[in-house]
């Protein structure tokens, strides 16, 4: 067995641990590498059955047109079941509110949305792609993450995890974020998909788009972007390291439109793929202070 074995044998363990453990779980659907390897995982784990959980994709309402396409067709492909939560709805409840001005973006309003799909449907366990290496928040999760009943994390609260041993056990209302690729990196996440050959949208790869110069990155020239004529516009050739709302995912310059090309720019870039998302560089608690409130 190589390494990729080792990591592909330990995320089928932690899913099939979720489902014998949860009587309620849901797989966290984005549309980006990391949730679609956890797809391919999932398939590994419980065909030629069904999935024993529902994917669950909170729609921003402002997603890149290509995560949508991709999304509809791999669920046709499978052939599980979708529940989208829309932050539209949200927003029309009054339960979020919408950003203003020129940074504005809906990421943080996912929370919401998220929160209210969990309740409403009463998942106890929610899969995510979440990696350590993603963001210095995310090292400190477990691979069971226990959320009280308001959905909140709190990082002293974390159980130790021996032995490849994962306790599931809850209160009522509380439920757990799981995140069965957490030892994996990005290296291992592109490795792994060029070795199973799995199919991804067409963002991850070099193509021409439309930019606008914001806060020192390229960002994807959008209808939901305040765009004025102080803005510096280009046509440039790109590609996402990352999947999210496109008011806050920037692109990186790029001539590769393959894998084995993409891998060898990973090993070659100084920044983190979570350096091309404009929301976690509010603060240097960012990401952390989203995750106690009930983010990803």
């Amino acid at each position: 067995m190589d390494y990729l074995d080792h990591l592909e044998a330990e995320a089928i363990y932690i899913l099939r641990e979720v489902a014998g453990q949860f009587e309620n779980p849901a797989l966290l659907f984005s549309g980006g590498k990391d949730s679609i390897t956890l797809v391919h995982l999932a398939l590994k784990a419980f065909r030629p059955g069904k999935f024993p959980f529902p994917l669950v994709h909170i729609d921003t309402g402002h997603n890149f047109p290509e995560t949508i396409v991709y999304r509809d067709w791999l669920v046709e492909q499978i052939g599980e079941k979708l529940i989208v939560g829309h932050v539209q709805d949200s927003i029309d409840k009054g339960t979020a509110v919408e950003a203003t001005g020129k940074n504005a973006s809906r990421n943080a309003l996912q929370t919401v949305t998220l929160l209210e799909t969990i309740a409403e449907h009463r998942f106890d366990a929610c899969i995510g792609g979440a990696r350590r290496d993603e963001e210095k928040a995310r090292a400190k999760e477990r691979i069971f993450s226990v959320r009280d009943d308001f959905g909140q994390w709190d990082p002293k609260r974390q159980r130790p995890e021996l032995w490849n041993i994962y306790n599931g056990k809850i209160q009522p209302g509380e439920n757990v974020r799981v995140f069965p690729i957490s030892n994996w990196t990005e290296l291992d996440v592109w490795n792994y998909i060029k070795r199973e050959k799995i199919a991804l949208p067409e963002l991850y790869f070099s193509h021409e788009r439309e930019l606008v110069w914001r806060n020192g990155q390229w960002m994807a020239a959008n209808a939901f972007m305040h765009i004025d004529s102080d803005d510096k516009l280009d046509f440039r050739s790109v590609r996402f390291r990352t999947v999210g709302d496109m008011t806050c995912t920037a692109a990186v310059d790029s001539e590769a439109n393959d894998i084995d090309t993409i891998i060898a720019e990973i090993k070659a870039s100084t920044i983190s793929e979570r350096g091309a998302r404009m929301d976690d560089k509010v603060s240097e608690a960012a990401m952390e202070e989203r995750k106690k409130q009930g983010y990803f």
